[in-house]
């Protein structure tokens, strides 16, 4: 596996994978964990990459043109060798091109690229995928990184929250057990703009907010550090764990599993874009070092 590439500043650091281009650890400067450690007790991911697809596919295959080709749950960037692009002490991209082995399994020339970079007590995650085919290519994008639960400060795990910018009072979905989407919508666990957090939450697998009205998140106890999290260009977010696992996944998505016995086209897929030859879809992230909240 490829050596992981680190970058920092002074109050943060990072360590990222060209294997998937994944982010591998996050410290602050005190050098205290942030990010999940891959423990296998639990799972082993930290923050894969998700792409061209979000989740399961209804039978393991997509369309397109009435043609099923299979793909993996979450796609193949996560299994991939991204090649360095660029490299500062503060920035690394990292830049995934088609090849014999995607072509087997996503016919299109593309390009993805993944670009980190650290500001201060900032992360910025920064994808870019270019379409590079003939012909519109339909894709999905997502970030999934698992975050320490609880953070490493004061703050009990009972007591850690999310706290949306605005209100969210619209329904969630849950996928089944097979991963595809369910097609009710239900009462929303989230009290104005706050989910108090707990494993049972997390017994039919991840929370899913289909319709996030917020763009911004914090995360953490009340009272003692936290971070903030923001996802502008990603209109569904995903809340995952194993229940009593010591991490909670924050999950970006531009896109969602199949809906359950979906045997459409891929391009009309919820959440999927259509990318023009040439054009580019950028996705963005950002994870900060945040003071206190209120009790």
């Amino acid at each position: 596996m490829s050596e992981n590439i680190r970058i920092a500043s002074s109050r943060l650091s990072a360590e990222i994978s060209p294997f998937g281009a994944e982010l591998r650890a996050l410290r602050d400067g005190q050098g205290r964990d942030l990010l999940w450690d891959g423990d296998p007790a639990w799972w082993t991911g930290r923050a894969p990459i998700l792409f061209p697809v979000i989740g399961v596919l209804n039978g393991g295959v997509y369309r397109i043109d009435g043609v099923a080709h299979p793909m993996p749950k979450h796609g193949f960037a996560r299994h991939s060798d991204f090649a360095v692009a660029a490299l500062a002490a503060d920035m690394v991209a990292l830049r995934l091109t088609d090849s014999e082995a995607t072509r087997a399994v996503w016919p299109f020339a593309f390009t993805l690229d993944l670009i980190y970079t650290i500001a201060a007590a900032t992360l910025t995650m920064e994808a870019v995928v270019t379409n590079a085919d003939a012909r519109p290519m339909p894709a999905s994008f997502g970030y999934h990184p698992a975050l320490r639960w609880p953070l490493p400060y004061d703050g009990s795990r009972a007591a850690h929250r999310i706290r949306f910018a605005e209100a969210e009072p619209d329904p969630v979905r849950r996928i089944d057990g097979e991963g595809l989407l369910r097609p009710d919508r239900l009462p929303t666990p989230i009290v104005g703009d706050t989910l108090a957090l707990d494993d049972s939450l997390f017994v039919d697998d991840a929370l899913i907010l289909d319709s996030v009205r917020s763009r911004r998140l914090h995360f953490g106890a009340p009272g003692v550090e936290g971070l903030d999290v923001t996802f502008d260009d990603l209109p569904t977010l995903a809340l995952w764990t194993k229940p009593g696992a010591p991490y909670l996944c924050i999950e970006p998505w531009q896109g969602i599993a199949d809906p359950q016995a979906y045997a459409g086209d891929i391009v009309d897929k919820p959440g999927i874009v259509t990318i023009a030859p040439g054009e580019s879809r950028r996705f963005t992230m950002t994870i900060a070092l945040s003071a206190p909240e209120p009790a």
